[in-house]
């Protein structure tokens, strides 16, 4: 089933003049230079956190130097009636502001596939590049969703995500994105260099009482002392990751602490909903 876009305009929603067979494939149509969020629905048209994350696209637009008026009602309202028309029932949707388009957005929904069961009960297997640089982590760009793609393409067999080393050595995080590794009983994940995660936020929430947090760029030389990790994004929440580069991470299985969190992170998830 194809994705649905439409550009939001002054005179409403209005047809591209491309068609795509899903998020990733529409984004090759969108321009370098701009800014986007990614979210997914609930029960059809319920969000998590959609204030925070057009406050990030916000906060975005002004790092990479242009100017967005957003109307955030007329914004949902144009969301809940393409989700609406689509029929897709759940969907993930990705909302982009391009920097040549003032006061234009570009809207894009496909029918939403939450993680497979096994990915959250077994795990999934990772590596790293060093490969990659970001001009502005803390900005999701269009710039940074074209420039990863080549990083995407070329995943071996079996990879789920690629996680970004500094040249310190520090593992800041995935290609799309979050990273946390439990040491010592304690959770690390980093500080700087990241784009702050609508998902890392409820995970910070959700912490407490279950491990100790600690702000600090976990290391790729901790490897083989770590006794868990896992990734998070918005559509995906929690997704255990049980090796990086061929190094199994604690005994192979999802981890005690892990489970704990996600169970926490999906009761949360569940009293946060909110209609668009």
């Amino acid at each position: 089933m194809p994705v649905l876009v439409k550009r939001l305009t002054v005179d409403g929603l209005v047809d591209v003049n491309y068609s795509a067979e899903n998020l990733r494939d529409a984004a090759k149509h969108e321009p370098y230079e701009g800014v986007y969020t990614v979210c997914n629905t609930y029960n059809s048209t319920q969000t998590l956190l959609l204030g925070a994350h057009l406050n990030r696209l916000e906060d975005s637009v002004l790092r990479q130097g242009f100017v967005l008026a957003l109307d955030r009602s007329r914004l949902r309202q144009a969301l809940r009636q393409m989700i609406i028309d689509s029929g897709f029932g759940d969907v993930r949707f990705r909302i982009s502001a391009p920097a040549h388009s003032l006061g234009e957005l570009t809207l894009a929904i496909e029918p939403f596939e939450p993680p497979a069961s096994d990915l959250i009960c077994s795990g999934v297997r990772c590596t790293t590049t060093a490969t990659a640089v970001r001009s502005d982590p803390a900005a999701k760009s269009s710039k940074w969703m074209h420039q990863r793609e080549s990083l995407l393409s070329g995943m071996p067999a079996g990879i789920y995500e690629a996680f970004l080393v500094d040249v310190q050595g520090g593992i800041l995080e995935g290609l799309s994105s979050n990273f946390y590794a439990i040491k010592d009983s304690q959770l690390f994940t980093a500080d700087d260099g990241v784009l702050a995660g609508i998902s890392r936020k409820i995970v910070f929430e959700v912490c407490t009482g279950i491990i100790s947090l600690r702000l600090q760029t976990p290391q790729l030389s901790d490897l083989p002392h770590f006794s868990e990790a896992f990734l998070t994004s918005s559509s995906r929440g929690i997704i255990p990751v049980v090796e990086i580069d061929s190094q199994v991470i604690g005994d192979g299985r999802v981890g005690v602490m892990t489970k704990k969190l996600q169970k926490a992170y999906d009761h949360w998830v569940a009293d946060h909903l909110e209609e668009l």
